[in-house]
């Protein structure tokens, strides 16, 4: 069962349930803080949640971060290209808040302090590839589902829903693929705020089958480029700290770390820390 999406106060966005177990504050609306502070803390009490993870302007997080909260990453720009984003926590049971391990944390170390960003993918890349890249449609859903449900034991969106995919296509998330012929490959998504100017970079997954072949450098690039089309000003993801590949992609199109979420996400059957990327264009 998938985690609930609902509406607080003048429009404040929250997620929430077991299968993240947590209470996730996806956009805040600053009026709405003191409703929402008590309402997500309400809930999380109600269904014994294990943590509270918001997104919230710099403005507000005083009031945050005066009820306990920690800062575990941040976004330059993030609204309208002008004020920060603040991502803060709140750790309700003891064991949720238990470190990444110490390996996984060791190899992020090396690959930041031993990577250089290339910013964009070699001319040769693209001209030998035998992919193309396109925007997806309602028509696409079903090769969607097969290489999610391939990929991902567990997301904490149901992105192997049909309905789910054919409204978010319809409203604010733009999919793209990966295609050889006509067989999809790969896709990702750009999950838009188009008042604060900002997307976020997400839902990457490869075919076994299509492995090896640049796909999400090259889906992200493109994705990049819809996106200056469309005036957005901030770029972020949030990326499985256990997938290497996937954090190299970030960097290599020179996307900057600003923080490590613990024990933060239900993604491929576990709750995993993640890594925070941005890039403001």
């Amino acid at each position: 069962m998938s985690d609930t999406i609902t509406t607080i106060g003048k429009g404040s966005l929250i997620q929430h349930g077991k299968e993240n177990d947590r209470v996730y504050l996806m956009k805040l609306i600053p009026e709405d803080t003191p409703v929402v502070l008590d309402e997500i803390e309400r809930l999380a009490i109600q269904h014994n949640y294990a943590k509270l993870f918001c997104k919230v302007p710099k403005k507000v997080s005083p009031s945050f971060l005066a009820r306990g909260y920690i800062l575990e990453g941040v976004i330059p720009l993030f609204y309208k290209g002008e004020e920060d984003a603040f991502l803060v926590s709140k750790y309700l049971k003891a064991e949720r808040l238990l470190s990444a391990p110490s390996a996984l944390l060791d190899r992020l170390k090396e690959l930041l302090s031993g990577y250089t960003p290339e910013g964009t993918i070699s001319e040769k890349i693209k001209e030998q590839s035998a992919y193309t890249i396109r925007k997806l449609t309602e028509q696409d859903i079903p090769q969607m589902i097969a290489i999610y449900s391939e990929v991902f034991q567990s997301y904490p969106f149901p992105i192997n829903d049909p309905d789910y995919l054919a409204e978010t296509m319809h409203e604010h998330v733009q999919y793209f693929g990966a295609f050889k012929g006509n067989e999809l490959a790969a896709l990702s998504s750009s999950e838009i705020d188009f008042e604060a100017q900002n997307a976020e970079m997400t839902d990457f997954a490869t075919s076994k089958e299509h492995t090896g072949h640049n796909l999400s450098c090259l889906l992200l690039e493109e994705m990049e480029k819809a996106m200056r089309e469309q005036n957005i000003k901030t770029l972020y993801t949030i990326a499985r700290l256990k997938s290497i590949p996937m954090n190299k992609t970030f960097l290599k199109l020179g996307y900057e770390y600003s923080g490590t979420l613990i024990n933060n996400t239900n993604i491929a059957g576990d709750i995993e820390s993640m890594n925070l990327y941005y890039k403001n264009i």
